[in-house]
This record gives structure tokens, sequence and C-alpha cells, in this order.
């Protein structure tokens, strides 16, 4: 067995785990919607201003994500009536960040390790942002708490499921932590960290000022495994576990007493003789 380590150790060594660095900084995700590689945007609508000088998106994207019922993915907000106008801002600013924002590479997994689609996880928006986009939803309502999946689409856009009640957000979502993470599936973590501090992102900013997730994506990125190196880890450790369980690398003790005429295991000098022996030659 302990050869077998000293192999699996000697292929780590020799194939160690890379860096994502800077593949992670100033990239786009692979969807429908976004652009191959970010670039300049001068006609950016609305909500989607604030990225005009390097964007992920398209100004007819930008258009598209703020129509009542959006053209990216056949989804209107109004599914319990209308949305307060603040609410649903933050709506359109949470789309516009995920289509057009280039600083998201650190947060960006596959959808199916074997498919070309790719999401957000766990991408850690602000304190600030989480709390205002709850405070500001509190009197709106909807009738689900992930909006990813399990809509009524028979009418062709989404609807509430059967049985299904449309209440107001803090029923769904009772912290503003519940709504930044689970409305869509965990694309974004309630970071505890504020505005200014580099250490989350923010879902929007002044379209006059420069992007402050550039440097928070660049912090992230630093300490980030690439894919192929996190899939090689994992594997690794996965073979490590087996065969540190596996009987055929195990080298087990026999439990069987020697045969008669054979003489027994030997005792470490240094113990000396059992109190049976001292009896015995006494």
């Amino acid at each position: 067995m302990e050869r077998w380590w000293q192999l699996l150790l000697g292929l780590w060594t020799v194939t160690p785990p890379t860096w994502a660095g800077d593949e992670l900084l100033n990239v786009c995700m692979n969807t429908k919607h976004h652009k191959q590689e970010p670039g300049p945007e001068d006609k950016l609508y609305e909500e989607c201003l604030p990225w005009q000088d390097n964007a992920c998106c398209t100004a007819g994207t930008s258009w598209e994500a703020h129509l009542d019922v959006s053209l990216l993915y056949n989804f209107s907000l109004l599914h319990c009536g209308v949305m307060m106008p603040g609410c649903e801002k933050h709506f359109l600013q949470a789309v516009c960040f995920y289509e057009c924002s280039p600083n998201l590479g650190p947060w960006i997994r596959k959808m199916d390790p074997g498919g070309p689609g790719e999401r957000i996880l766990d991408a850690p928006l602000c304190q600030e942002d989480c709390e205002q986009w709850w405070e500001d939803c509190r009197t709106s309502y909807t009738c689900k708490s992930n909006w990813h999946g399990s809509w009524d689409r028979s009418a062709g856009k989404n609807r509430c499921p059967a049985r299904a009640v449309c209440r107001p957000f803090p029923h769904y979502f009772p912290t503003p932590a519940d709504l930044c993470e689970k409305i869509w599936s965990r694309s974004f973590k309630a970071s505890p960290e504020h505005r200014g501090s580099g250490q989350c992102l923010q879902k929007w900013f002044e379209p006059a000022q420069c992007n402050p997730n550039v440097a928070v994506a660049r912090l992230f990125a630093s300490t980030a495994l690439s894919w192929e190196a996190s899939y090689m880890l994992m594997a690794f450790s996965l073979l490590l576990s087996f065969l540190s369980q596996s009987p055929f690398f195990s080298h087990p003790q026999s439990c069987a007493p020697p045969a008669v005429g054979q003489a027994g295991p030997q005792q470490p000098p240094f113990l000396g003789p059992s109190n049976g022996a001292a009896r015995a030659g006494g």
C-alpha cells in the first residue's frame, strides 16, 4: 500500500494544480445571450448602462431585459400582479449584472460537466445590495421562493403553479439573505462584507463610477483553482480514499495461532520476559 501512496504523490508532484488567475478575469459566460468576449457597448439600455465601457451583453440584450415579459427567458416579473417600481428596479439591475458583467469569472460554473452551458454560483453580493433589495420588495408579491423552475408555462410565459399562493415577498424570503441566495438557486451569496470593502460584488453602480467589481474579481481569481485542476484534485482524493479502504492493497495481520512447533511472534527485547515466563522459570 505504501508504494501506491508514493506513486500517487509522485504523480501529484509532476502534475501540480494550476491556479486559474487571469483566465477568470474579464470573461463572459458561455450562454445563449452573452457575447464571446467583453467590449464597449455605447447603447445599453437604462439599468444596464453601468457596463457600457466593457460589457458581455449587447444593446439588444439590455433592451430585452427590460420588457414586461423578457424575451431573454420568456419570464414575467408580474406573475402576481403589478410589482412595485422600486422592487422591479432591483430585478432589472440583477439581470443586467448577470448578462453584462465581465467580472463574474471566479464564480462561473458549468451547468453540466459534459455540456457547454454555464451559470454563476455563490457570487458574493454586498450586504447593502441584499438588504436594500429585500426592503424594496417587502410590499410586492410572488408565489415561489425559487424562480429557476417549476413554473406553469402552459400559456407560453411563467405563471404560478397550481396551489401556489401569491404572498408578500417576506413570506417566501424571511431575510435579505434568503432573497439573494434562494431566488435563483444560489446564483448569489449574501456576503457579510460591505460596499467599498473590495471583498463583495455590487449588482449595480453609478455609470459615472469606475466598476468596483474589477478588483473583487481579481482578488477571488488570485486564489481560485482552474476547473481542470479542481476535477483532478477531486479524482485524486477519491482514488486515495478507495485505495486506503480496498482490502486488495491492505495487509491485515493473521489472527490464527502459530502451528505446533512454530515459534510465535517475538516480543520486543526491551519489554523483557512476560510475567508468565518468569514464573515458569522460577
